[in-house]
Formats: C-alpha cells, sequence, structure tokens
C-alpha cells in the first residue's frame, strides 16, 4: 500500500480531488460537509492501475489547523501538495511546503488543480521554484480537475509509480494513532499509519504515552480499508481493536509500539535544519525561542530548547516519546510559526553539568549524522548493551547470538591498557602473599558497569585464577623462594598422594602462601587443601593414556596409586581442560586429544 498526505492552502481543492480518485468524501463530520471545509483529518483510498492501493491522510488547509495540518504529515513518507491554477502558490501553502521540509517527507507530488479554470503554467513555475527553494524535490506538476476529471489518469500513475519507494520494511511497530472511537461489542479502535514492522492479532503492544495501569495492551483486531485481517505489514493504513483499554488512554498523539523496542524520552539532542538546507553551503537554522513546539507522528509536545551550536540542540519534552536515532522532527515557534527540521542524533543523553560539559557535548555531536550506524554508535557511546542499540533502533550485525555488551575497538584498547596498568600496579606494591585483584575491584577502579566487561579487555599479559585477575608471566617474588622449594621437594616425595592442611602445617606453609604459588604457576589448585605440580599432572595424563577407554574413576586410582581424595578432584581438573570427557552418567570418562594448557 501506498500511503499519501495531501498538501495545500485552504480551499485549493484537495478533498475534491481525493473524493475523485476514491469516490469516497473524506470530510467525515456534517460541519465539514455542511461548509464545504476540512477541519479534522480525513481518510480514504483506492485501487491502482497495478492493482496496489493507494490510502488518503487529507488534512485541513486552514492556518488555524496547523496542529491537525502537521499530525496528518507527521507520519506518511509521501505527499501531494496541491496547487490552485487560479490562485497560486498561497500563504498555507507555503506553511505545509515548511512542514514537509521539516519532516523531510521524501516523495511528492505536485499537482495543479482547478485547471478548469486557469492555465496552470504560472502556477507551477511558481511552485517548483519554491519547492526547490526549501530543498524539496520538484517534480513535473501534473494539471488536473476534479470537476472536469482532467489528468486524473496520470495521477494514478503518478501514484503507483511511488510504489517501488516504500518496500515493506522489517523492525518493530511504531503506529502512531490518529484517531480513536469506541465500537459496540468491540471496544475501543485506533487508527494510524504503519509504516514499517507487522503487527499481528494477538500481539501486546507497549502504549506511549501510558494512560492505563500497566504499559502494554493486546491487539484484539485488525482492519486494513475496512477488512479484518490476521496480520499487517508497513505501509499501510490499520484500524487497530485494542482489549480492555479505555477511549481516553490513546488520544490522537499516542503511539503503539513494539515492546522495548523504542526509547521512550523526555530529553533528546538533535541537529536543526534550515529551510532549504540542501543548498551549498547550508544554512544556519534562523533563531528559536526557549519554549517550542515539537511533532513527530502525529504527536505534539511542548518543549524547551537549548542552542548548543548553531545547527545543534537539546530538547526537554514536557511528555515522553518513543524515539530512534535518524528520526526527524517538526520543531516550531508557536508565536511566529517558524518550522524548522531536527533530526534525533542521542535520545539517551547524559545530563550537562560541570565546568566545559556543554562544549565536550557539542564536540560529541559535531560528527553525529543522524544515520542509525553501528560503528558511528560504539565510536560516539565506547561501550554499550546490545539491547540498548536496538532500543536506539541500531541494526546489529547477523551472525551468532549477540554479545550483552558490545565495545568500540578504540575504547577496548585504551581499557585494556588501563587494566593492564592496574593489575601491574597492584603487583608491584602488594605483599608477596596478598590476594590478586577480584573482578569486582577490577570493575569499581575502572568504573566499569559490569564484571562482564573485563572479559572484553584482557589482554594475553594477564590470567584469571578463581576470580581473581593478576599477571600470566609474574616473576616469583623473593619472599616465595623459600616456601616454593619447600613445597617442591614435599610433593617430590608425596608425588601424588598430595600432602593434606595438616601437614602443610606441619611444614610452616599457609594457605596465602600455597594460593601465592598458584597464582604464579608454581602449583595447580585442584580442591581447597589439594595442590600439585604441572609436572605432576602431566604424569598422571600420561599415566592415563595407558588405560583402556572408557575407565572409572576406580580404575584411575589403581593406576596413578593416588587416594580418591586427589584423583576425584584431578578428573575434574582435567574435564575442565577438555583432557577428558565423561561419557557415561556413572562416572566413566575417556582421553580426548591432548588440550594446551592442561595444568593451569
Amino acid at each position: 500500500m501506498i500511503v499519501v498526505a495531501t498538501a495545500g492552502h485552504v480551499d485549493h481543492g484537495k478533498s475534491a480531488l481525493v473524493r475523485a480518485l476514491t469516490g469516497r468524501d473524506p470530510d467525515r463530520l456534517a460541519e465539514e460537509r455542511r461548509r464545504g471545509l476540512t477541519l479534522d483529518l480525513g481518510f480514504a483510498w483506492c485501487d491502482l492501475p497495478s492493482g496496489r492501493r493507494a490510502a488518503f491522510v487529507d488534512v485541513p488547509g486552514h492556518e488555524r489547523y496547523l496542529h491537525t495540518m502537521l499530525a496528518g504529515l507527521g507520519p506518511v513518507r509521501a505527499a501531494l501538495l496541491a496547487v490552485a491554477a487560479d490562485e497560486g502558490w498561497a500563504a498555507q501553502t507555503a506553511e505545509h511546503a515548511d512542514a514537509l521540509a521539516a519532516f523531510a517527507v521524501p516523495q511528492l507530488i505536485l499537482v495543479i488543480t482547478r485547471c478548469d479554470l486557469a492555465d496552470p503554467g504560472p502556477a507551477a513555475a511558481v511552485a517548483r521554484r519554491e519547492l526547490l527553494a526549501r530543498g524539496l524535490p520538484a517534480p513535473a506538476p501534473l494539471a488536473t480537475s476534479a470537476h472536469t476529471g482532467r489528468g486524473l489518469d496520470a495521477l494514478r500513475t503518478a501514484l503507483d509509480q511511488l510504489s517501488p519507494a516504500f518496500p515493506a520494511s522489517p523492525g518493530p511497530v511504531r503506529l502512531w494513532v490518529d484517531r480513536a472511537f469506541t465500537v459496540s461489542g468491540a471496544g475501543t479502535v485506533v487508527t494510524g499509519t504503519l509504516l514499517g514492522g507487522t503487527l499481528r492479532v494477538g500481539d501486546r503492544v507497549e502504549l506511549c504515552p501510558s494512560g492505563v495501569e500497566g504499559p502494554i495492551a493486546t491487539v484484539r483486531g485488525l482492519q486494513v480499508c475496512g477488512r479484518s485481517v490476521a496480520e499487517a505489514s508497513g505501509p499501510t493504513r490499520l484500524a487497530v481493536n485494542l482489549r480492555r483499554v479505555p477511549l481516553d488512554a490513546v488520544p490522537r498523539g499516542s503511539a503503539l509500539l513494539t515492546p522495548d523496542a523504542w526509547v521512550v524520552s523526555t530529553l533528546v539532542d538533535v541537529r536543526l535544519h534550515a529551510p532549504g538546507a540542501s543548498a551549498n553551503p547550508p544554512a544556519n537554522p534562523p533563531a528559536l525561542p526557549a519554549e517550542v513546539m515539537c511533532h513527530l507522528g502525529t504527536a505534539r509536545r511542548p518543549a524547551r530548547l537549548r542552542r548548543l551550536a548553531d545547527d545543534l540542540g537539546r530538547l526537554q519534552l514536557a511528555a515522553p516519546l518513543p524515539l530512534h536515532v535518524g528520526d526527524r522532527l517538526a520543531v516550531r515557534d508557536p508565536a511566529a510559526r517558524t518550522v524548522l527540521g531536527a533530526t534525533v542524533l542521542d535520545p539517551t543523553p547524559a545530563r550537562i553539568a560541570g565546568r566545559g560539559a556543554a562544549g565536550r557535548r557539542r564536540a560529541t555531536l559535531e560528527t553525529a549524522t543522524g544515520r542509525p550506524l553501528l560503528a558511528d554508535e560504539l565510536s560516539r557511546r565506547g561501550l554499550v548493551r546490545s539491547t540498548d542499540l536496538r532500543r536506539l533502533g541500531i541494526p546489529l550485525p547477523a551472525g551468532p547470538p549477540e554479545e550483552e555488551w558490545l565495545i568500540d575497538p578504540e575504547h577496548r584498547r585504551r581499557l585494556a591498557e588501563r587494566l593492564l596498568i592496574l593489575v601491574w600496579t597492584h603487583h608491584e606494591e602488594r605483599s608477596a602473599t596478598a590476594p590478586e585483584l577480584t573482578r569486582e575491584q577490577i570493575r569499581d577502579a575502572l568504573g566499569l558497569p559490569d564484571t562482564r566487561i573485563i572479559d572484553l579487555i584482557l589482554s594475553p599479559q594477564l590470567r584469571e585464577d578463581h576470580g581473581r585477575i593478576g599477571l600470566a608471566n609474574a616473576v616469583l617474588p623473593a619472599a616465595l623462594h623459600r616456601v616454593a622449594e619447600t613445597t617442591r621437594r614435599e610433593l617430590t616425595t608425596a608425588g601424588l598422594r598430595a600432602p593434606t592442611a595438616g601437614r602443610w602445617r606441619e611444614l610452616g606453609v599457609s594457605a596465602a602462601e600455597l594460593r601465592a604459588l598458584t597464582r604464579h604457576g608454581v602449583l595447580v589448585r585442584l580442591a581447597p587443601d589439594v595442590y600439585l605440580t604441572p609436572d605432576a599432572i602431566e604424569r598422571a595424563i600420561a599415566v592415563l593414556q595407558r588405560l583402556s577407554a572408557p575407565f572409572r574413576v576406580s580404575h584411575a586410582r589403581t593406576a596413578l596409586d593416588a587416594p580418591r581424595r586427589v584423583v576425584v578432584p584431578l578428573l575434574e581438573h582435567l574435564d575442565r581442560q577438555g583432557v577428558t570427557d565423561k561419557v557415561t552418567d556413572d562416572g566413566h570418562r575417556r582421553l580426548r586429544r591432548r588440550a594446551h594448557h592442561a595444568t593451569t
């Protein structure tokens, strides 16, 4: 389906054109029909020559209904601008064109109406010039007359040619509500333009802003152009029956959202665009007051604007909006009726506080493009959860399941360097038997939000042992030389009959010293009171290789001539290192191909 909004000055024939194309009257209110004047949004549809369908959102042209006009243009990506041949470019034509430029509507059909009353040439020439001045597309104008039928076939063809630019869009749903009403026996129904994603009967949707207890609602039914459907994909006009949602909870400007797929925010950093911003070089946007009105989709929000640079600003919204990076807002001066475009750069900005913070934020935003690119977001944020990137509208690479945290390569390098310095400094300053750093200590020292990030920045110079991180090839401190010699001598004598905790106490070797020797690779800790040398473990593996597979713990005990308190943790250690595998539930094992670092 092609969804097209009308635009143009009051009484320039927008609704008459829609009636001529569709056979339906978009003016649904009795007062509209009585006065011949569109006061609210109207809706109609027709089939095109190709069999595709065009749906129209007819907007009012009167200056008093500016808010309603912006609600009609906000959710669409194609517009039909009507200019009357006998009156030409007029005040609200210019205002509507400014709105089209502010929303950056990419597809435009220029229609010169009422050509039965005047030559369309002069109006067409002025209209094209005005569109180009605003940076809008200026297609060849179509001369039409709803009264005589002139040009209607050409207009249908032009509408049909829009469709290749509007493939069905994947991704999350954001349906902006433009009407809400109650149907007897069904409850609340809302209508809107769905640009992307797929909505199905039974889906759960988030309401924004939420006017009900708990923001999640269920889709009870769907209709497209009066026909019930099980699912609908954008772009399309859609009516949605919501289960157990009161009418006053979904006024115009509400949105139905895929849950957890949007940033719902009241603070947003934007790039402001001057009218005609496609000029080279682009002009700076004109001044705006501190108090402005923001429009997105069918929503409007009062906001306070803080200018960070000529074309950069921060908006503090009076109520939340569901946003993605790259969304296009219209920002309006309520008094002067100036309308500017604004591209969302960051819908989750940090508060600006402290000396120099505004300048640093300005420098960060200067290079922001507003395009939802993973590399750009990682470069700017450094470190971010994949779930947060999805909510920002940033496409993630396809492939294996994504990591919880994603990190910019340069940020990774800096953090890895800081971690190495932190561990080295701790190693130099601590006593020989003092424990190495825990993940929690490293998290706090580096200001990391999650200990799992340490996995992303561990370098080959570091190693982890039982949740503590130290240098991989640290030189054994002189204070441990004597105790190291004692343990080697004892273990050489005991073999795989490892000394007990009592025996270590008799030898004057403390538990802290045993742990320190483990960190330096002198010993391998198999259990709280079981330590062996790496050489002893290698010799044990050689013995196990001679056993027939699969073997049991009892077979290993006999072959190794070792007690169960040593053999069981030894085999579990070899399981973790990938040297052995359990092949049955009752403990039968086999040796796998020899793994590297079996004794670490």
